[in-house]
Formats: C-alpha cells, sequence, structure tokens
C-alpha cells in the first residue's frame, strides 16, 4: 500500500467536506427540509434475535489510541505486533475456549455475532479511516470502511471491509489480514430479518519471540559495551514459522409476529390503527467455517520444538472445521397488554459440527525417518470428527422501563457430547434519582457446566498431538455493579468459581484442573473533570486462589490526563497522556504452532507503565490524531515485555484519520 497516496487522498476528501461544509454555511439559508444525518445502531441478542441499542461510532475521545494495546484491554499479553495475537488478561472480560480456539488468539480482530452492528439511517452513510506508524521498515497501515444504508424506512443493506498490513518493529512478525462483510435487516410489523455474512483471511509471520531479553533490558551486556540496538537486528528464535486464519460466518434471523390491529386517539377527533404483536415464531441459522494452517520449513527452528511427529523438514499442518446450527423458537412478547410486562420465549437448537486434521502417513512409507519424536498414544488420533449436538432453552426478557428491566437465558443439551451441559445467564437492573440523575444498580450472574470443544480432546498436528478426556467444566459467576452518572463512577465487583478447568501447561498441552479455582474482581472507572482538564481512570483488583491455573495480575491501572477545549468554535481538541500498567505476575506465554496461551512458572512480567503522548481533533464529520506512542521508552526502565521474550514495541509515531461521509 503507497501510504502517501492513501494519507494524501484522505486529507483532500477532508478539505473539501470542509469546504464543503464552509459553502453550505455561508449560503443564505433557503427554506424547505433540513436533511441530517441520523444514525442510530443496534447489536442482535442471541439465542432468538432480540435488538439491544449500540453507540455509533463518531466520538472523539480517545480516537487515537484504538491502534495500541490498551485499546484491546488496559492489561493485554500481546505478540507485540498490532495485528498478531493477543489476550487480554483480565478474567472477567475472556471469553471460554471456542470449539475452534485457534481463532481466539485473534479475538479482537476477527468479526462475531457479538461484534455486529445494523444501522438505520436517514440518508447512506460511510465511515472511513486510516491509520499508520512506523517508517518503511516497520509500517504499521490499517484501513477500515463500514458503510449502511436505507433502502425505505423498514429495510436497510450495509457492508464492511478491514485492511491491516503490519510489518511489526521486530523481525519475522509481520501480518497482514483482509476482513469483509456484508448485511441487511428488514423491520416490518409482522415480519423481520437481520443476516449478515463475514469474511476474513489473515497471515501471520511467528519469530517465537526474541532470543535473549538483554537485547532489550541490556543490550551493552551481549554487545560488548555498545547500549543500542535497532530492534530489526536483534534475532529472534523463529525464522520460517508462518499462521493462516481463514474463515467465515452466515447468520441469517427470521421473525414473524402474530397479533392484533388496535385503534388509538392521536386527538379528539383522530384515530390510527396500530398492528400489536403477541405471539413471534423464529428461526435462525448460524453458518461458520474456519482454518488454520502451521507452516515452518527453516532449517534452524528445528531447535525450538521439543517434539517432532511426523516431518523433520517442516511443518504443514492444516486444521478445518466448519458448523452449521438451525434454531427455532416460540416468544410471546413483552407490552402487547398491561398485563404482559415481560417477554417469555422458548427454542431448540440443532448443530452439526466437522473437523479435519493433519492425517498421518507414516504407516503407508516402507521405512520411518529416523530421529522422530515416537506417537505418544497406542492408537492414532483420528483425523476426521463429527459432532451432532441439540439443545433445548428459555428466555425471560424486560427490555423496557424505567425502573427495572432484566433478562435471563437458560439453555440445556440433550444430545451430543453436549447432553447434562446447562448454561444460565441473567442480569437484573434497576434506577432511581439520586443527586438529580439516575443511579442505576445491576446485578449477574452465569452458570455453566458445560462440555470441553472438541479440538481441546483431541487434536494431532506435527509438533503437537494429543487425546483427552476431559470432564464438563463448571462454573459460577456472581456481581453487581454501580453507576454514579453526577460523580463519574462506575463500580464493578464479582466473584466466579470454577471446577475442572482447562488450560495449557508449561509443556504447551492442555489438561484439566482437579479442583476448584476462584477468582474475585474489582473494577472502578472514576473519572475527574476541573474545567477543561480531565483525568479518567479504570483500576481493577483480580486475585486468583490458584495461579499456577489462572495467572492474573493483581492490580491493573489505565488513567488518562487530558485537556479538552475548542479552537476557533469549530475544532474540538482532546490533547492527553494516557498511561496503562499491572503489576508483575508470572506470565502467560505463547506457542505459535497452536496459537494458544499456556502457563509458565518461570519468568515475570509487569510493573512497566506504558505511556502514549496524543492529540485527538474533530472538524465536522472528520476525525484525525497524532500520537507518540510508548513515549516514556528509557525513562521508566527498560523491562517493557509483555510475554516472556515478546518485547512491547518501542517509541513510534502514529496518525490516523476517520470521516464519516453522508452520501
Amino acid at each position: 500500500m503507497n501510504k502517501t497516496v492513501v494519507i494524501v487522498g484522505l486529507t483532500a476528501m477532508m478539505a473539501l467536506s470542509g469546504q464543503a461544509q464552509n459553502r453550505k454555511e455561508d449560503e443564505p439559508q433557503q427554506k424547505g427540509p433540513d436533511i441530517q444525518q441520523v444514525a442510530s445502531a443496534w447489536k442482535i441478542i442471541p439465542p432468538l434475535g432480540l435488538r439491544e441499542p449500540a453507540p455509533v461510532d463518531t466520538l472523539l475521545l480517545n480516537y487515537g489510541q484504538r491502534s495500541v494495546p490498551s485499546a484491546q484491554s488496559i492489561a493485554y499479553a500481546t505478540t507485540g505486533n498490532p495485528g498478531g495475537a493477543g489476550e487480554t488478561l483480565l478474567f472477567f472480560d475472556r471469553e471460554p475456549y471456542s470449539p475452534f480456539f485457534f481463532n481466539d488468539a485473534l479475538y479482537n480482530r476477527l468479526p462475531s455475532l457479538s461484534t455486529q452492528r445494523f444501522y438505520n439511517t436517514r440518508i447512506p452513510m460511510t465511515l472511513l479511516s486510516y491509520n499508520t506508524g512506523g517508517d518503511r521498515e516497520t509500517t504499521q497501515d490499517r484501513l477500515n470502511a463500514v458503510f449502511s444504508g436505507n433502502i425505505n424506512q423498514r429495510a436497510q443493506v450495509g457492508a464492511l471491509c478491514d485492511y491491516i498490513y503490519s510489518k511489526g518493529s521486530y523481525d519475522y512478525q509481520a501480518v497482514k489480514g483482509l476482513t469483509w462483510g456484508l448485511s441487511g435487516s428488514y423491520i416490518g410489523e409482522r415480519y423481520e430479518m437481520q443476516a449478515f455474512y463475514n469474511h476474513w483471511n489473515t497471515l501471520g509471520m511467528e519469530n517465537g519471540g526474541i532470543t535473549d531479553d538483554l537485547y532489550i533490558t541490556d543490550p551493552a551486556e551481549l554487545q560488548g559495551g555498545q547500549n543500542e540496538i535497532e530492534p530489526k537486528a536483534i534475532p529472534t528464535r523463529l525464522t520460517g514459522a508462518f499462521n493462516r486464519i481463514k474463515g467465515g460466518e452466515l447468520y441469517v434471523n427470521n421473525i414473524y409476529k402474530v397479533g392484533f390491529w388496535r385503534e388509538e386517539e392521536i386527538d379528539d377527533t383522530t384515530t390510527v390503527e396500530k398492528y400489536v404483536p403477541v405471539t413471534s415464531f423464529s428461526w435462525t441459522l448460524n453458518y461458520k467455517n474456519g482454518s488454520h494452517k502451521f507452516l515452518d520449513n527453516a532449517e534452524k527452528d528445528r531447535e525450538f520444538w521439543k517434539n517432532t511427529y511426523f516431518d523433520l523438514n517442516g511443518s504443514n499442518d492444516l486444521t478445518t472445521y466448519w458448523s452449521l446450527s438451525n434454531t427455532l423458537g416460540v416468544s410471546l412478547l413483552e407490552g402487547f397488554n398491561k398485563i404482559a410486562r415481560f417477554g417469555l420465549s422458548a427454542f431448540a437448537t440443532y448443530e452439526i459440527r466437522k473437523y479435519t486434521q493433519t492425517a498421518d502417513t507414516l504407516d503407508m512409507m516402507p521405512e520411518k525417518p529416523e530421529g522422530l519424536t515416537p506417537y505418544p498414544f497406542e492408537n492414532k488420533v483420528p483425523a476426521k470428527g463429527t459432532e451432532n449436538l441439540m439443545w433445548i432453552g428459555g428466555q425471560l426478557t424486560k427490555q423496557h422501563g424505567s425502573i427495572l428491566t432484566y433478562g435471563a437465558t437458560a439453555r440445556f443439551g440433550i444430545a451430543g457430547s453436549v447432553a447434562a451441559d446447562m448454561h444460565i445467564d441473567g442480569h437484573v437492573s434497576t434506577r432511581f434519582r439520586l443527586f438529580g440523575d439516575t443511579v442505576t444498580i445491576t446485578g449477574y450472574g452465569k452458570f455453566r457446566n458445560e462440555a470441553v470443544p472438541y479440538l481441546l480432546q483431541h487434536y494431532v498436528s506435527n509438533h503437537f498431538i494429543w487425546e483427552n478426556n476431559f470432564g464438563k467444566t463448571r462454573s459460577l459467576r456472581l456481581g453487581g455493579m454501580l453507576v454514579i452518572p453526577h460523580t463519574r463512577t462506575r463500580l464493578n465487583i464479582g466473584v466466579e468459581n470454577i471446577q475442572n478447568q482447562i488450560y495449557f501447561n508449561s509443556d504447551c498441552l492442555p489438561v484439566q484442573h482437579g479442583g476448584s479455582v476462584q477468582v474475585l474482581s474489582a473494577s472502578l472507572d472514576q473519572n475527574f473533570k476541573f474545567g477543561p482538564v480531565h483525568l479518567d481512570n479504570r483500576i481493577v483488583y483480580q486475585t486468583t486462589s490458584q495461579a499456577s491455573v489462572i495467572p492474573l495480575p493483581k492490580l491493573s491501572v489505565y488513567s488518562n490526563l487530558y485537556f479538552g477545549f475548542k479552537v476557533a468554535k469549530v475544532l474540538d481538541v482532546q490533547l492527553g497522556v494516557d498511561c496503562d500498567y499491572y503489576t508483575k505476575y508470572k506470565a502467560v506465554d505463547y506457542q505459535p504452532a497452536t496459537m494458544a496461551f499456556y502457563n509458565q512458572n518461570e519468568i515475570e512480567c509487569g510493573n512497566y507503565p506504558f505511556m502514549n503522548a496524543y492529540v485527538n481533533m474533530k472538524l465536522g464529520k472528520t476525525r484525525f490524531y497524532i500520537m507518540m506512542s510508548h513515549v516514556n521508552q528509557g525513562l521508566n526502565g527498560t523491562n517493557y515485555f509483555s510475554m516472556p521474550h515478546y518485547p512491547l514495541n518501542p517509541r513510534r509515531f502514529q496518525l490516523g484519520l476517520s470521516i464519516d461521509f453522508a452520501n
């Protein structure tokens, strides 16, 4: 990608947009309809397609910070490259292992049902953004576009495209990926439809970390007194390894509502008929597919691997997966009369999942090569697997109300490996007036007793083979949240008990802890404002009863000190410095061949503040920023590792631009 052309092009469009806006302001006002861009967004609540409001991404606040690790989490384990693998260190923000666990390492970039947004706009909307940083050898480019347009008041179509190309600050770390998607919705009186298809394809080099941490902490010791070294010159443990993740998701939700017509008075002489839905019938189809390919043909990488089962000359592992689920539901809808103050639903889901893995062809060879690791089991792990699964469940919701809202969903497995599975989650929120504002108190809970995903039970590749018989994982989470807008306070406290927790041990193999682990988490978001000066803070305390099973930093802090002001009454500016920090802990590590984060008990990471100096600006519908990330490099020590042998990016200049086009 020609970075100069992209920047010049977007800047020109911004200038033209600003000139057009100025001309419009200078022209005499004419009578007529005032057409303005009014956009709203929503997301889908599974499993029956309920809608929940979502924000539209046009805010100035902290726009530039999205291109640094703190955008994902205030405590984040990363391989260093923004497009690479990562895992949040905040336990309550993590999701359980997915059926295709390779995707979990890229959770922050891959689209899903939880991140999908639908828009309702009076006129078509296009959000176009471009972010860049680094020099020619370490360039980091990301181009993102979101489009939505209404066909009429009920129907809309949308599209998205997200391209990232990042060479990384260290050697053999480059990442490139393309995500695109199409979506559409129709919200009618009787019939509703919400659908999307997303596809992703990402390729990333894996360097396994640097060979010696002293290149970062004390390079003079390794270089005979020379205290500086270019990050790209630091040797890495792998030089020819690649991971490719491809996949897609098709989601179609159909709802047909049955009800009656009711007359409503507009004034003393006028009435209108309004359709009041009572019951709805829904059908949801969800198709997912994915593939993971690991390649490594570099001869000097052999020493990195403890075991090699099939080929000493290199790895070409391929794992694929697809699933197809159908969900049928019937609902008694909320609010069709004064008595029906909640919605009640029942549903059934059938899903088929199929897996293919690396085939063992050594038995077909006349002689087995010398030097291979013996197969670890008497019986071979099957290269193909199929699961037929079925659940039934119910949902209770109250989405409307000024005082009380709640929701609960229960799902029970009745066939296949999920038989006797149970997943129940719910929340209840109440609001009341305090200090002239509305205070919200929310209680939440989740119980799950679920089977371990297939690929954590059965897996085969050139360097890792496992065949497990894990029992179901059980967990109970309870917590509460208090939000006081008047004091800019948000307090969230929760506790979780987990039995039979699955984790990857120091050999990078999945194991199951036989006992219970308790995790306590307390987070406080507290923002202060003194005129134009703002200080936004988030503090998270978490502790675990078994740090060898669930290692967590006890304290994580994010602070953002900035000035907010206007220039010439048209340019909004946010000028400041932010910092994220977490205490030392026995850090998780990363295994490139499986893209899994595993526990180790030797090296601690943390106790390093990562600071960024930035200016975010907004002019009309255009946002732009400039930033010096890791501005404090060399001022607070040199031990800036988020994982063993994986240093964070050194200081770099970054900038970005986002334009909201009203077509």
